[in-house]
């Protein structure tokens, strides 16, 4: 199985010129420029399943999903050629939305059913939450970049997706107030696996996280007891650092 490296696009050609402008297009950007969806849209996304499928995806309510969203929808118009290829790509406030086959990994492995309770730490473009509400899921999501967050709440209910609940703040604090949770899931690189997040987690629930410094090992804990977790270590990550507090 290939690991979830984020395996970010790059222009060969003058490269560092174009990326900064396509950086700087998305800065600006309103998401205006994509206005429809197209069938040439729906068979590029039916490729990107069928090719995530070869990199060892099973669960065909995820591979459904990642085949529905109109991912180039979460991106800059300047992305509209390679939105569906399987690379992580840069958004506002030095982040990414992932690699199709990470958010399809990660969805894979919390084994969500209709109706399961699921926090996600780093809202980010709103694809991976847009994916666990295809899952059917009731989500709670945390974003703490601001500029982020405010864009990323006014862009998924004109797409049809409405979270449960979406908040700026700190990931590494969950959401107490909303607790317990089936599953959660963090989709940047911790240094370490805060203690609230276990905390939060039902009895029975499942926590995925990559934990790591400039490169991180996905993390599966799943609850057992009031104190007890069974831990796994699975592939080799890289993500965006997690960070404390509100930006």
């Amino acid at each position: 199985m290939t690991n979830c490296s984020e395996n970010y696009f790059r222009v060969k050609v003058h490269k560092n010129k174009i990326i900064s402008g396509l950086i700087t297009n998305f800065k600006h950007s309103k998401h205006k420029a994509y206005v429809k969806d197209t069938l040439k849209h729906q068979g590029l996304r039916n490729q990107l399943a069928n090719q995530i499928k070869d990199k060892g995806i099973a669960n065909k309510n995820v591979l459904a999903a990642i085949a529905k969203i109109p991912r180039h929808l979460f991106l800059d118009s300047s992305f509209e050629n390679f939105a569906y290829k399987d690379q992580a790509f840069p958004i506002l406030a030095d982040q990414t939305i992932s690699q199709p086959y990470t958010v399809a990994y990660q969805s894979q492995l919390l084994e969500i059913v209709p109706g399961d309770k699921v926090l996600e730490i780093g809202t980010g473009s709103g694809y991976q939450t847009a994916v666990l509400l295809e899952l059917k899921a009731e989500v709670y999501t945390i974003e703490r970049q601001n500029e982020l967050f405010k864009k990323t709440k006014l862009f998924l209910p004109k797409l049809g997706y409405r979270p449960k609940y979406m908040s700026f703040g700190d990931g590494y604090k969950g959401l107490p107030e909303y607790a317990p949770f089936d599953k959660i899931i963090v989709t940047a690189g911790a240094p370490y696996v805060p203690k609230p997040l276990l905390a939060q987690l039902k009895i029975g629930g499942i926590l995925v996280i990559p934990v790591g410094d400039t490169e991180q090992v996905m993390h599966l804990y799943k609850r057992t007891g009031a104190k007890s977790f069974q831990k796994h270590e699975l592939e080799d990550c890289k993500f965006v650092p997690m960070l404390e507090k509100k930006n």
